[in-house]
């Protein structure tokens, strides 16, 4: 009885992360900054504000961490809602699992600024975080003797993740081979009509239906543009996927979207890609941010640490900040 109260507990709780078609967006958003905005961060990690490209962008920094690795996340929040405040704590627990930086660009937001907006605010967030980190890594590697190539993980939940795959699309080869890994939770990652009619599975999600992807493509993008491989990554011809970065995924066994995962793990396993495709049983839809009621998010995120660290190419020439502790973590409005 009590896992079940604690289960619709952290339903209640991420069903705030998904617009629904009938909901007004300005209580979606302001409910999303009310639930998840934290005043404190979590495992001594600190906040500050970065001007990247032009894109206010949160910058998180855990005690320790790889000097030449850094996480870049895009937030979900049905292209609609989120912040980089709503999305705070739970980047800084990512960056204190993995022994990362992580960035958090505050990209615009549909209907006011519908596609292409968040895609160009995050290629230029990303193009100056390369630039930055790749300067870092220089002057490492003359004072250390150490590899001078940057190492750029890209994460993304729900919506987000259309917007990451975006992003990879449209990187030429030398961005993209500074990409280590890409992180998607729970992605949405087809808008086209009848991408999300699947048998079966609408009954078990708990959170999303196909009513609900149909309105946030439709508030995103004009309808002739949902089969648009930066909108539906689903879509993308081969050879935008052929050397493309290893992926992990991580989803809930109960999602109506699992299906477009095992998608994108055959397309990308057919170019030869890595892509893990972690199915975590009776699982909701972003059950990572359901970490104050359930145990499954803590060891989710453990994973997700463990992933990067065990892909990162430099950490046998990387050196590593080990910042002194603070009384309290910071954030950016302290």
């Amino acid at each position: 009885m009590a896992y079940q109260n604690d289960r619709r507990a952290a339903l209640k709780r991420i069903k705030l992360l998904i617009y629904n078609a009938k909901s007004n967006i300005d209580m979606f958003r302001s409910k999303i900054e009310e639930a998840y905005a934290c005043p404190i961060l979590p495992n001594h990690v600190e906040c500050a504000e970065h001007n990247y490209g032009g894109v206010i962008c949160d910058v998180l920094s855990p005690e320790i961490y790889s000097t030449r690795r850094v996480m870049m996340y895009i937030h979900g929040g049905s292209f609609i809602g989120g912040s980089c405040a709503s999305w705070r704590g739970f980047c800084a627990r990512l960056a204190a699992k993995s022994f990362s930086r992580v960035v958090i660009p505050e990209f615009r937001l549909a209907p006011a600024h519908p596609y292409p907006a968040a895609i160009e605010d995050i290629q230029a967030a990303f193009r100056a975080v390369y630039t930055e980190v790749q300067v870092a890594c220089s002057l490492d590697a003359n004072a250390n003797n150490a590899p001078s190539t940057p190492q750029i993980i890209i994460a993304a939940d729900s919506s987000g993740a259309s917007i990451a795959m975006a992003l990879l699309f449209n990187l030429r080869e030398r961005y993209r081979a500074s990409i280590a890994h890409v992180i998607l939770l729970s992605p949405w990652l087809d808008f086209s009509a009848n991408a999300h009619l699947v048998n079966g599975k609408k009954k078990s999600d708990e959170l999303i239906n196909s009513e609900t992807l149909c309105r946030c493509g439709e508030i995103y993008t004009y309808a002739s543009n949902l089969i648009n491989p930066l909108v539906s990554p689903l879509k993308a011809e081969r050879e935008l996927l052929e050397n493309f970065p290893p992926l992990y995924v991580q989803c809930g066994e109960k999602e109506l979207l699992l299906s477009d995962a095992c998608k994108l793990q055959e397309l990308l396993t057919s170019c030869g890609v890595s892509c893990e495709l972690d199915i975590w049983p009776d699982m909701m839809t972003l059950f990572q941010f359901a970490d104050d009621t359930l145990w499954e998010p803590h060891l989710a995120i453990e994973k997700i640490g463990r992933v990067i660290s065990q892909t990162d190419k430099t950490d046998a020439g990387a050196t590593f900040e080990n910042k002194p502790r603070l009384e309290h973590g910071i954030t950016a409005d302290a």
